[in-house]
């Protein structure tokens, strides 16, 4: 018996999804699919060389529509062509005995304007976009409408490529928080104003996935990823996310992921600054629906420590990049052997794709290194 068993107890989502321990890879960006948004063969081998370790691989983001890609080597989900290249990336990680979800996506006014058709940067409002001198124009409330649609048709792509899910990405200021939050969403109509209308978005976009998911023959998953908060004001605050969380726990959803780069960090308006928001969020939701956390975990007391707030679920991102067999080597006692810092000369050796590795170079602090 070892101290870590609680990492690979299974768990049960609520929808008859199965999964065999407690570790899920984060939905991480990887700069790697070919231009026209299709699955890579370099893009495979990253996910092989992972999917021994986390029981769900949750997919980098997959835009739902041309207008909504956010990166270059972004992976697509906006067409039918695009399911053949998926079901490779399902097959490679089903071999690993993991789950696969497809996060689905859309960029909004956080997309370079070379990446969409004709430049034209759509948001929930008129608002300068954060990639330079650029300006996001406001959807109308048929394109809106349009885009909403476009999610639930991604959810039918990744039920035919053999995906167990989808993982709404509603994080990180994309196209579904920047309808959430008021300083992106200045509407008058019924996408925006009160807080309420600000709802309708991300809701009509949860119904849409759920409508497309409930015509999966096997059974099929779906969560959904938030910010708790934005750092400026007008912004999203905890309070506001309690509202948001209590509105997503009314569509019975598999999970709730918290997306935060430490999982400790504290509140900062709208709840208590002297506790960590994700124990502020379980204890509003936790009994209610499975919740997620991430956040600078590296080793395995380190999500031993997580999981003992109550979390049921732990993701890993940028340590499975630096340790792609993290798992493997606590199950065999190797804890100690757990890389937790990339090398300069690592990336042929943790089979790291040149475009993110190159990411990851060009921007200092996001990963650590070995001095």
């Amino acid at each position: 018996m070892s101290r870590y068993d609680a990492l690979f107890e299974p768990f049960t989502f609520k929808s008859g999804v199965t999964i065999n321990n407690r570790i899920v890879m984060a939905p991480m960006t990887h700069y790697s699919s070919n231009d026209d948004g299709s699955i890579s063969d370099a893009e495979l081998r990253y996910y092989a060389e992972r999917a021994g370790s986390p029981s769900l691989v949750i997919t980098a983001c997959a835009n739902v529509t041309a207008n909504g890609k956010a990166f270059t080597g972004q992976p697509a989900a906006d067409r039918d062509e695009m399911i053949a290249g998926m079901k490779k990336l399902t097959g490679v990680i089903h071999k690993a005995k993991a789950k696969a979800v497809l996060q689905i996506h859309h960029g909004g006014r956080e997309c370079p304007p070379e990446l969409v058709p004709n430049g034209d940067i759509v948001s929930a409002s008129d608002v300068d976009t954060s990639t330079g001198d650029a300006h996001a124009r406001a959807l109308t409330s048929d394109e809106t409408e349009a885009i909403v649609q476009a999610f639930g048709e991604a959810t039918r792509r990744a039920i035919e490529a053999g995906f167990d899910g989808v993982e709404i990405h509603g994080a990180n200021g994309y196209l579904v928080q920047q309808f959430y939050s008021p300083a992106t969403n200045r509407r008058t109509d019924k996408w925006g104003g009160s807080l309420e209308k600000r709802l309708a978005f991300p809701l009509a976009v949860v119904d849409a996935v759920k409508k497309a998911a409930a015509e999966a023959e096997q059974p099929f998953l779906v969560g959904y990823r938030l910010s708790p908060e934005e750092p400026y004001e007008p912004g999203i605050t905890m309070a506001d996310t309690y509202t948001l969380l209590d509105a997503l726990v009314e569509k019975d959803l598999d999970y709730l992921h918290i997306s935060m780069l430490d999982f400790w960090s504290k509140a900062r308006r709208g709840a208590d600054p002297e506790r960590s928001r994700i124990e502020q969020i379980l204890e509003r939701i936790g009994s209610k629906v499975p919740v997620i956390g991430v956040g600078s975990l590296h080793t395995a007391d380190d999500a031993l420590k997580a999981l003992e707030t109550g979390v049921p679920l732990i993701a890993l991102g940028r340590e499975l990049v630096i340790e792609p067999h993290w798992a493997e080597k606590i199950r065999s006692g190797k804890e100690a052997e757990i890389q937790t810092a990339l090398k300069l000369d690592d990336r042929e050796r943790l089979v790291i794709p040149e475009p993110l590795w190159n990411n990851i170079i060009s921007r200092p602090g996001w990963f650590p290194f070995e001095s």
